[in-house]
């Protein structure tokens, strides 16, 4: 029983110990079904890479998904995968289609954290139409409306893919020192949410860009290092981005070899991927120009014939002006000055054009009209190009220090973000080491509890098994000892016969008495019947001595049965026997005892009272005490393994007639379980 009680103390603990530690299992409440909306997203995550790796498949999968679905803002969270698929395939009908059921629903929807995705993928994915379409500055608008709507929604990881778009079109803006800050944004912002570094490549790439736009090829060759450190990681369409910047880079050094080289790497990469014909006409375009620069007219012819039907299906300004522009340059260097008029004649410039663009194209005019012999109108253009150059060259320097104060500006808030970042984290680590301390003590204190608790018991349980073993010694003691006294029966019984009647009921009530109390010591807990009854005779026998004024009185209360109160052996016989022989047969006068027993509130108050003048420990007539010492020694056992314990009091009482008397009371609790 008692290892049973041990164990669950135990497993208590360890419960309470499993709940204090950190880490432990926590559970999600909910019925366990896994939402729509949730499968989407373990959908998108696993199978995003697909959009361009295999854009038709995962088309496919997302409109076969989106039929299955009645969540409608899952249904076209589904039908907007399928349309940045079409971006992938170059699909711009499809995607503009799609792109008005998307924006017709969004419309039509109460402000949602996911609503506010869904608008930020269709701004986003527009802005991309645009941009390949040569609308740079809607792209752009397209784009900050994606990125302010992403700050609303919950998928912040999309952001920095966001901001590099955004970056992207202002670069094609004019605006290098702008994307540049972009970029640097969309750098910060991967930081802050922890995001892998190949996220960071695209980033790395842009800003090379940015940075060849404002001709600072330091800078420009720094980042382009950075990206093509993980060139192998890269998707593919972040490799030809990468590529063909690196292309531009040696084409505006005037290393048109070198330049070559990475466009014919596009070449190479775009044959495995038949969806980025983008990418492709695009290289043929840059081939054209470098090969244009070189002189080498054959290859030039090539690369235009296989790139302008693509950008006249496209419809894009940008692409049909260089191409142009290009060709008149041909038919200058192949003296062919007919249809370089008619060229000219057809070409007309748009807003959209990049100054860059219409500088060279003034050159080649300039060129033209020297060698038509219009002097007047090249030297026109010679200071229209002049004027231009000093108008670029100021420009790029504006940027530049644009760029610096920008830099200089995101740096400081960086610094600051990261010194605010740093006091949190200190702060934070300050209260993980006060919780985990304090959580420390806490279980240190617990164990601490758990030993003495266990240590006290084992304690408790040694002394209560050698209390055991010291009763059982003092019985086997106590029945050796019985050998002496029935030898002693016997010869007072024999002696009983030769008496006569008067001194023989004496000798009797002496041998019952020896011979009870014999009975009693074996006994631990007897009756209040059988103690009394032992009380009695011994009072009897203690008449003769004390004579007539000797008055013993003894009252049970009606509620009190005394066949059915238990008590330990000899409780009530030792105070009478200490009263008779210490206090009252030395008195003068009446001699009173009196014995009572009555019931009080959860149990029986047994009292023992003379008016022998009171307990004087200093008397000289006190006794040696051995009798209440084994009274105590017994009441204090048993106390030991019950709640409810025996009360013993011993004091002294002025009764009633004015005399000092000395009172014991014991206190006998109900249900008292008398068993070792």
């Amino acid at each position: 029983m008692q290892v049973g009680k041990e164990n669950r103390i135990l497993i208590l603990i360890f419960l309470c110990l499993a709940v204090a530690l950190p880490g432990a299992c926590t559970y999600k409440g909910g019925s366990g079904r896994v939402s729509e909306m949730q499968e989407f997203d373990s959908f998108f995550s696993t199978h995003s890479d697909s959009v361009v790796m295999a854009p038709r498949w995962m088309k496919a999968q997302a409109l076969q998904r989106m039929e299955r679905t009645k969540d409608s803002m899952v249904r076209y969270n589904y039908l907007a995968v399928a349309l940045k698929t079409c971006l992938a395939t170059s699909d711009f009908d499809s995607a503009q289609l799609l792109l008005r059921q998307v924006e017709a629903f969004a419309g039509r929807q109460p402000f949602s954290h996911r609503l506010a995705d869904l608008q930020s993928e269709c701004f986003n994915i527009k802005g991309n139409v645009y941009s390949r379409k040569g609308y740079i500055d809607s792209a752009a608008v397209c784009f900050k409306e994606a990125y302010e709507a992403r700050l609303k929604g919950t998928k912040f990881e999309v952001i920095p893919d966001i901001l590099i778009n955004l970056a992207d079109a202002t670069n094609h803006l004019g605006r290098p020192d702008m994307g540049a800050f972009w970029y640097r944004k969309a750098l910060l912002m991967c930081d802050s949410l922890k995001m892998p570094y190949r996220k960071k490549i695209s980033i790395y790439y842009g800003l090379s860009q940015g940075y060849l736009a404002l001709r600072d090829y330091e800078q420009c060759d720094y980042y382009s290092e950075l990206a093509g450190k993980n060139y192998a990681d890269m998707f593919p369409d972040e490799k030809h981005f990468y590529l063909n910047n690196r292309g531009n880079s040696y084409y505006y050094r005037g290393d048109y070899s070198t330049a070559i080289g990475y466009f014919r790497k596009v070449v190479e990469l775009v044959k495995d991927y038949p969806d980025m014909s983008w990418a492709l006409n695009l290289s043929y375009l840059n081939l054209s120009d470098c090969f244009l620069q070189l002189n080498k007219t054959d290859s030039v012819v090539k690369y235009l014939e296989l790139c302008q039907p693509f950008f006249e299906e496209l419809g894009s300004t940008t692409a049909l002006y260089y191409i142009d522009t290009q060709k008149i340059e041909l038919a200058l260097q192949c003296k062919d000055f007919a249809e370089a008029r008619r060229l000219l004649a057809m070409s007309k410039a748009s807003p959209e054009i990049d100054a860059d663009m219409i500088h060279i194209r003034n050159k080649y005019l300039q060129q033209f009209y020297e060698e038509t012999g219009n002097y007047r109108q090249a030297y026109d253009y010679l200071k229209e190009n002049k004027r231009l150059d000093d108008s670029i060259r100021n420009e790029r320097i504006r940027m530049r220090t644009a760029d610096l104060t920008l830099r200089y500006q995101q740096d400081s808030t960086l610094m600051a973000h990261k010194v605010l970042f740093q006091k949190q984290e200190n702060e934070m680590l300050i209260l993980r080491q006060t919780r985990l301390v304090t959580l420390a003590v806490a279980v240190i204190a617990l164990l601490i509890a758990a030993f003495l608790f266990l240590y006290n018991r084992k304690k408790r349980d040694l002394l209560l098994a050698q209390n055991r073993r010291t009763v059982s010694t003092l019985r086997l003691e106590n029945i050796r000892n019985r050998l002496s006294p029935h030898f002693i029966f016997n010869v007072l019984n024999q002696e009983v016969v030769n008496h006569k009647e008067e001194e023989k009921q004496e000798l009797v009530s002496l041998v019952k008495l020896m011979r009870r109390n014999l009975e009693l010591a074996e006994q631990l807990c007897v009756t209040l019947t059988e103690e009394l009854d032992f009380v009695k005779t011994y009072i009897d026998l203690e008449r003769r001595s004390l004579g007539a004024t000797f008055h013993p009185v003894i009252e049970i209360a009606g509620d009190v049965l005394p066949e059915q109160v238990w008590l330990p052996s000899m409780m009530i016989q030792i105070p009478v026997e200490n009263s008779v022989k210490h206090a009252l047969r030395g008195k003068e006068g009446k001699r009173n005892l009196w014995i009572a027993a009555d019931r009080r509130e959860g149990g029986v108050c047994i009292r023992i009272t003379d008016n022998g003048g009171g307990y004087h420990p200093e008397s000289r007539n006190r006794g040696t005490g051995t009798g209440m010492k084994v009274i105590m020694q017994t009441i204090q056992i048993l106390n030991m393994k019950n709640q409810a314990a025996i009360d013993i009091s011993v004091h002294n009482v002025t009764l009633p007639s004015g005399e000092t008397g000395c009172e014991v009371t014991f206190l006998l609790p109900d249900k008292y379980d008398y068993r070792i």
